[in-house]
């Protein structure tokens, strides 16, 4: 996995960085290099090349002036634009301006004429204005600065987080950079992650400028290809189908019997030995014609046709028969129904992912959470955790980190927050992003594609956790299969029938 710090975690790093003899100047001078270069790289060449580079007056803008340095020395056309008076530089700041100049670099001060005329002529800029650390909204000649840059027909490349960006969370408040590429320096930045900050910065590289892996603290993960390889099980060749996994799938009602047939099927695509389906009776009909593979349990059901009450010995009967059950898909939220979803969660012995109507149950009463008999992974999307919290989506927005890492304490299980960056939350505090995923999920029926692929990993002996990672880890790959195939027309259906391809090509990439 890589390490991904906050502004706060950087500067701890900065700080026993120097401790071992890392100095702020040999930071700068390596951070500014690695944005040079890859600023060459991006111009297809040095010699000839008009480069701009706009900095501002913190550490930031130090980077820029080592890479404007480095620029101009290989042999750009390089002018520094200061977008504040030379007065409130800081630190190397001032000692690598200093250096540009003296080795006849041009540095002139900020205007608005004068940096959209040397943008008009450029052929890259550099964003060196704001750094991680940043949060708010950019002002004056700062916000002016960052519009001048998206306008300019120039390419641009971000100094470690693009600017107007909020390193710590990735909201923009006000205006913001759009880069070509982002150079961020040790490890990735929340703001290179999450929404809306991770669709301004491009492509990104983590550039090495000399920092050891043990010096880095965070709770705070990128999950790889790699890591998922590790987790995911093998069936044995001597195996049958108990050795891989027995799922109970709880789901479905009369106006959502897809629901639960998503959900059953990618329980098997995703490696499960045996499929029970618990559904309302009257809609086991109708589901038997598709799901040819799976076993059923029919469940007594409500007028309205959802699981009822009177469900419940039958199902209590399976729970001791099963390695995992998956709860919520297409239940609804009637209330009979949702007292047997209660029920499940504090009497089931093999852990359970509760997702959907399943959450929906303890809307208001989020504390009945952490009365089970056993784990359980909750799979929230942001109207479900909404519900469960309280605390309105807007805000949780902002912040999807820390309110996780709250809720997976306080209902002391793993969380798995879906997003375009789903997030998987452990009661320890560490949370784990998935960087997978497609707009080919953002259609009815792919969070219960996702429920069964958990609920598989779960029966199959992974830990909450280790499942909730490895399932949205596959779930977001097949989906972007799904979106490469059918572009806008692929629906929940199509990313099921590619998880065993998206899990193949996860193993295949994680054994280079």
């Amino acid at each position: 996995m890589l390490p991904v710090l906050t502004p706060a975690e950087s500067a701890a790093l900065d700080r026993a960085g120097a401790e071992r003899g890392l100095s702020v100047d040999a930071l700068m001078e390596a951070a500014g290099w690695a944005v040079a270069r890859a600023t060459a790289d991006v111009a297809g060449g040095t010699y000839g090349r008009r480069v701009v580079v706009v900095c501002g007056k913190g550490n930031n803008g130090g980077d820029g002036l080592v890479a404007a340095r480095y620029l101009d020395r290989w042999g750009c056309r390089v002018v520094a634009v200061l977008v504040v008076p030379r007065n409130q530089l800081r630190g190397q700041t001032v000692t690598n301006l200093r250096r540009f100049i003296g080795q006849g670099g041009v540095c002139v001060p900020y205007s608005a004429e004068r940096l959209a005329r040397e943008l008009g002529r450029a052929d890259l800029a550099v964003d060196a204005i704001f750094g991680t650390g940043f949060s708010g909204e950019p002002s004056g000649d700062m916000a002016a600065a960052i519009t001048l840059l998206n306008r300019a027909q120039a390419g641009v490349v971000a100094v470690d987080v693009p600017s107007g960006v909020e390193g710590e969370t990735g909201a923009i408040r006000g205006e913001a950079v759009q880069a070509e590429l982002t150079v961020t320096f040790g490890t990735w930045k929340p703001g290179l992650l999450f929404s809306p900050g991770a669709s301004r910065a491009g492509e990104v590289i983590v550039a090495d400028i000399g920092f050891d892996r043990d010096m880095i603290d965070t709770d705070l993960w990128l999950v790889e290809a790699k890591d998922v390889a590790r987790l995911l099980p093998d069936r044995p060749p001597d195996g049958h189908k108990r050795s891989s996994g027995v799922v109970l799938v709880v789901a479905g009602s009369r106006s959502m019997t897809g629901a639960a047939a998503l959900a059953a099927m990618a329980a098997y695509r995703a490696g499960a030995g045996l499929v029970t389906l618990a559904a309302p009776e009257g809609i086991v009909p109708v589901l038997e014609a598709v799901l040819t593979e799976t076993t059923f349990l029919p469940l007594a059901q409500t007028e309205e046709g959802t699981i009822s009450a009177e469900a419940w010995p039958s199902l209590e009967g399976r729970l001791r028969t099963v390695d995992a059950v998956a709860a919520g898909p297409g239940l609804t939220t009637n209330e009979a129904t949702s007292g047997v979803v209660r029920r499940l969660l504090a009497e089931s012995p093999a852990p359970l992912v509760l997702d959907a109507d399943g959450l929906n149950a303890f809307a208001g009463r989020d504390e009945e959470l952490r009365r089970r008999s056993a784990d359980v992974v909750l799979t929230p999307h942001l109207g479900e955790f909404e519900r469960l919290t309280g605390v309105a989506s807007k805000d949780v927005m902002q912040d999807r980190v820390g309110y996780l890492r709250k809720a997976a304490a306080a209902w002391d299980c793993t969380v798995l927050l879906k997003g375009t960056r789903t997030l998987v939350g452990e009661p320890g505090g560490r949370i784990r992003v998935n960087p997978t995923g497609s707009a080919a999920l953002s259609t009815g029926g792919t969070g219960d594609v996702l429920t069964g692929a958990l609920a598989a990993l779960l029966a199959r002996g992974l830990s909450p956790a280790d499942a909730a990672v490895s399932a949205a880890y596959v779930h977001g790959a097949a989906g972007r299969l799904a979106g490469e195939d059918l572009g806008e027309g692929a629906v929940a259906s199509d990313v099921l029938e590619r998880l065993p391809k998206a899990i193949a090509i996860v193993r295949r990439e994680g054994a280079r």
